[in-house]
């Protein structure tokens, strides 16, 4: 079992005082929707996401989009406590796959490859196009303890350093994997 874990619980702090994840992109989907139906349409065995505490708005729409929230105060402290909030609220997972919550871009082929990786034996993998790695990136279960013990605002970049050189790179002709939502401009305007 894959489950899938949608980092949505960030501050957005330089995205001007919106909340960037309600943020509507071109076609009206707002950000942090449109990550999690990618995420959802990757073909994973079971999908949540973190979330502030209080982020109403932000839980009616992931939850319309059909993942499991998981309202996290631990989140206050960073990326990484969220991540391990995640993979606690999944300990019977073969590995998980984390993506973020302002990278509505990403195309649910990759989060699938990515799957696939773990699925095939991957240790650690990630997607990589134009010489580049980046997200969503997955774990396998044996990672599960350093994973718990992530805290403050790293993420999981201390075990990915760690473990670099058993990445498994997945190719992909997909330029979302780099993509974020950082500040208003990065959204294109409506067509």
């Amino acid at each position: 079992m894959i489950g899938g874990i949608l980092l949505a619980a960030g501050q957005g702090r330089r995205f001007g005082g919106a909340n960037k994840l309600l943020t509507p992109l071109a076609d009206g989907t707002p950000v942090a929707r449109a990550a999690a139906e990618t995420l959802l349409e990757g073909g994973l065995d079971r999908c949540l996401a973190t979330v502030r505490p209080g982020e109403g708005q932000v839980i009616r729409s992931l939850r319309e989009a059909g993942l499991e929230v998981l309202p996290c105060s631990a989140s206050e402290r960073g990326m990484g406590a969220s991540l391990a909030a995640g993979v606690a609220a999944l300990p019977r997972a073969d590995g998980w796959l984390v993506a973020l919550g302002d990278m509505p871009w990403v195309a649910p082929a990759t989060v699938a490859g990515v799957a696939q990786a773990l699925r095939d034996g991957a240790l650690l993998a990630a997607p990589c196009h134009a010489g580049r790695g980046g997200h969503p990136v997955g774990f396998a279960a044996a990672l599960g303890p350093e994973l718990h013990a992530l805290d403050r605002d790293m993420g999981a970049r201390s075990v990915v350093s760690v473990h670099r050189e058993r990445m498994t790179w997945v190719s992909v002709t997909d330029p979302g994997i780099h993509r974020d939502v950082d500040e208003p401009g990065d959204i294109p305007a409506r067509i």
